[in-house]
Parts: C-alpha cells; sequence; structure tokens
C-alpha cells in the first residue's frame, strides 16, 4: 500500500466532517494550503491567526490522534519576504527584463544578503506553524510567465535554478528549527524542468505538480498535448532530486480549479479512471507519496451538491502497490 496518501484542503475549509471523512477514506496526510494567487501573502497571514486559535487547535489535535500528518503547504515567498522591504532594499528584489527593480514576485535569487533574510523569515514561520511533520512545504510566489530577476548575477539562472537558490535558502531556516527537516522544490508552472547550474542542498525533495494538465487524459497519454508538456522533464526531474520523499501534488480533487477558482462551487465528480492509470503511473516512476489538492469541497460544496468523492479518492490510493 502507498505508504503516504494525501488530501490538500483550504484551511478555513477544514471541520470534523472533513477529518471524519479523511478517516474513513484511509487518507493519512492532511495538507493545509493557504488559498494561492496575488493574495498568498494575506491568506497566509490569516492561516497563521486561525492556526494559533483554540478551536483550529481542536481539529488538529484530533488529526494527530487519527495518525493523521498535517503539513501546510503554501505559496509563502511574498509573505517571507515583503514588499515593505522594497524602500530600504530594492536590491532584494527582482529585476524585470526592462532593467528595473521590482516588488511585484519573488526576490533575487543571487542576492545574499536577501536570501540570508529569507532564511531568518522561514525559520519564524517554520516555528510558527510546526504540526510535528519534519516535511515543509514553502512555496515561491503563484506566478508564471517570467517573474525571475534579471539582473547581472541572476540572468543566466534559469526559472528552475532561482527557484533552487531560494529553495535551499528557506532550507536553512526549516533546519535551525529542525535539524533533520527537509523541504519541497515545487516543479510547477516554470519550473518544471530541473535545475542545471544550482545543485539541490541535503533535505531538499521533489514536489511535482502538473497545473497546466489536461485532467481528464491520463497524464502519460502521449496524444494529450498538454499532459506531454507538463510532463515532458518528469523522469529528469525525479533523476535530478531522486526518490526518496518524492511527491505527486495533483489536482483530481481540486474542485478550485474545475470551479475557475470562483464559488459557489461546481459539483465536482471524480475522474476515476483516470487517476487509477495515473496513480499506476506515478508509482512507476518511483514516487513515494501522491495527494492532491482538495479544495472548495468544505461546508458549502456539502450543502450545495452532498457529499464530495473523497472515499473512492482514498480507495484509489490504497488500492495502490
Amino acid at each position: 500500500m502507498l505508504e503516504r496518501r494525501g488530501i490538500i484542503v483550504h484551511p478555513e475549509e477544514l471541520d470534523n466532517k472533513w477529518l471524519d471523512d479523511i478517516e474513513k477514506a484511509g487518507i493519512n496526510v492532511l495538507g493545509l494550503h493557504p488559498v494561492g494567487g496575488w493574495r498568498a501573502n494575506l491568506t497566509l497571514k490569516e492561516a497563521v491567526e486561525r492556526h494559533q486559535t483554540p478551536e483550529f487547535q481542536a481539529l488538529l489535535k484530533r488529526a494527530k490522534e487519527m495518525g493523521v500528518t498535517v503539513e501546510y503547504e503554501a505559496h509563502a515567498l511574498r509573505y517571507l519576504m515583503p514588499k515593505e522591504l522594497f524602500e530600504e532594499h530594492p536590491d532584494w528584489f527582482r529585476m524585470d527584463d526592462k532593467g528595473e527593480r521590482v516588488s511585484d514576485h519573488n526576490m533575487c535569487a543571487m542576492n545574499e544578503e536577501a536570501l540570508e533574510y529569507l532564511a531568518d523569515s522561514t525559520e519564524k514561520l517554520t516555528r510558527t506553524l510546526d504540526t510535528g511533520s519534519d516535511r515543509f512545504f514553502w512555496w515561491a510566489d503563484d506566478v508564471e510567465g517570467g517573474a525571475v530577476c534579471h539582473c547581472d548575477k541572476c540572468r543566466d539562472l534559469s526559472p528552475s535554478d532561482q527557484l533552487m537558490k531560494i529553495t535551499n535558502a528557506m532550507l536553512k531556516g526549516v533546519k535551525r528549527v529542525k535539524p533533520e527537516g527537509k523541504i519541497a522544490f515545487l516543479a510547477y508552472h516554470d519550473a518544471l524542468v530541473p535545475p542545471t547550474k544550482v545543485a539541490a542542498d541535503e533535505g531538499v525533495f521533489l514536489e511535482y505538480a502538473p497545473i497546466g494538465r489536461d485532467s481528464h487524459r491520463p497524464m502519460n497519454d502521449a496524444g494529450c498535448e498538454k499532459n506531454v508538456s507538463e510532463g515532458h522533464a518528469l523522469k529528469e526531474l525525479i533523476a535530478f532530486f531522486g526518490k526518496e520523499n518524492s511527491q505527486v501534488l495533483e489536482y483530481w480533487m481540486d474542485n478550485s480549479r474545475f470551479s475557475n477558482w470562483t464559488k459557489p462551487p461546481k459539483a465536482m465528480p471524480l475522474d476515476e479512471a483516470v487517476m487509477k492509470e495515473d496513480v499506476a503511473y506515478y508509482r512507476g516512476l518511483g514516487f513515494e507519496s501522491i495527494t492532491s489538492f482538495g479544495c472548495y469541497l468544505g461546508p458549502d460544496y456539502r450543502e450545495l451538491h452532498g457529499q464530495p468523492p473523497v472515499q473512492p479518492y482514498g480507495d484509489i490510493l490504497k488500492s495502490v502497490e
């Protein structure tokens, strides 16, 4: 049986009914994902505040008693490197392709002072949102299409190389809290190929998230242009990072995506046939952990559409060797 069988929900959607469903479905990893996009720094701030409330702590305590590992997975960079720093430290932020320093997304990946600040702020966030797991998922900003640094030191680094520098810096902060701690390199959007110039520090593992895929065609369908594009370097990513701790972050249950990130949520049938093929494919490649976003399936979904397909999802994850 697959050792780590996960689901990822928005913190504000987590309730005891979700925990009931997780327990019945045999899911043993619960990811908490503050909403991404341009408000990711604000939703992470809200998640930090919610995390400290007695009501949310009671949910986390119950999950632990169920034997469920809880892990935050968040686009954290703008929270960790707030744009308010720009006025005093513009060189900490990325240079756009016009040669201007901008505070919109991500950062200068080669500024050592900025990377040390990032390590410090990651240490604080890791302490604040420590759930007991030694795996952390602090991601760069939720953008694509060139939101990288073009300064003299960064311009020859690919998006994956810049992300690798940033991820290594965040790992330093994680390890100050937990020496055995690990952090995910999120292969996503512009970083779907391995780095070529920056090595991964020990403790970085692969998390693969093919958001641009067609979720109604198997990932290894050679006739599906979207899936071929999203997966063209998957074997190279595994070769670079190794199979140990590797995780697939899928979208089979992501009703926020199927609802175009707009509420009220739509009804979401799980494409079980595609999921079964995908899970077998990923396991064949050597992935040790498989999870999926399960957002927009909370109380409002249940009120509108009834029970979401958590049980068949969990059954498929349990069925794979």
